[in-house]
């Protein structure tokens, strides 16, 4: 069994029976899209392999030293990449500027190509299921998100665009922006 192939099998078993809460989805499409993604920049298996496991630790029951004891120190850095500090104990809502300040924050100070290509994979996923959102509900989409003024979302999407702009050649970096553009276009 490849890491990839064992990282795929992994997620599916710790994101069972979840679905994405917006989409009423199987919440394991998430992370397989953004492996699909991220396959079109990077084949460095590692790479994939977090992006199934990207969200395992934030979202799930698994600790980051059991991705580092499975799948070793590359993918658990990578998925550490991703992975928010949720301030347990408080509100979500309450938190939201915190934990994307911090996000990017970490975005920001890497050279490392895969992590930019793994946030950027993410949230490409995240911005097409935002426009599919959008075409249906308009800016009335944000009220069921933790943080529901859109001009702070945008100011979230822009800026990570920015922070991951050197993958601007990328198909997936100019979908992104597209969407990015579109969806809040009057923000």
């Amino acid at each position: 069994m490849t890491l990839f192939e064992k990282a795929a099998e992994f997620a599916i078993r710790a994101h069972s029976g979840t679905v994405r809460k917006k989409e009423h989805i199987p919440y394991i499409l998430h992370p397989m899209e953004v492996a699909a993604i991220a396959s079109t920049m990077s084949h460095e298996e590692e790479l994939l392999a977090a992006a199934m496991l990207h969200d395992t630790v934030e979202d799930t029951d698994t600790s980051a030293e059991e991705i580092m004891d499975l799948f070793g120190s590359r993918v658990a850095e990578l998925v550490a990449s991703e992975t928010e500090d949720k301030h347990r104990g408080r509100p979500a809502t309450e938190t939201w500027a915190i934990r994307k300040e911090e996000s990017i924050a970490e975005l920001k100070s890497t050279d490392d190509q895969a992590v930019k290509i793994l946030w950027l994979s993410d949230k490409l996923s995240n911005m097409r299921s935002f426009h599919r959102m959008w075409l249906k509900q308009g800016d009335d989409m944000w009220k069921s998100f933790h943080q529901t003024d859109p001009a702070k979302q945008a100011w979230y999407y822009r800026t990570i665009m920015d922070a991951v702009s050197e993958l601007r050649e990328y198909d997936a970096w100019k979908e992104y922006r597209h969407l990015v553009e579109e969806v809040f276009q009057e923000v």
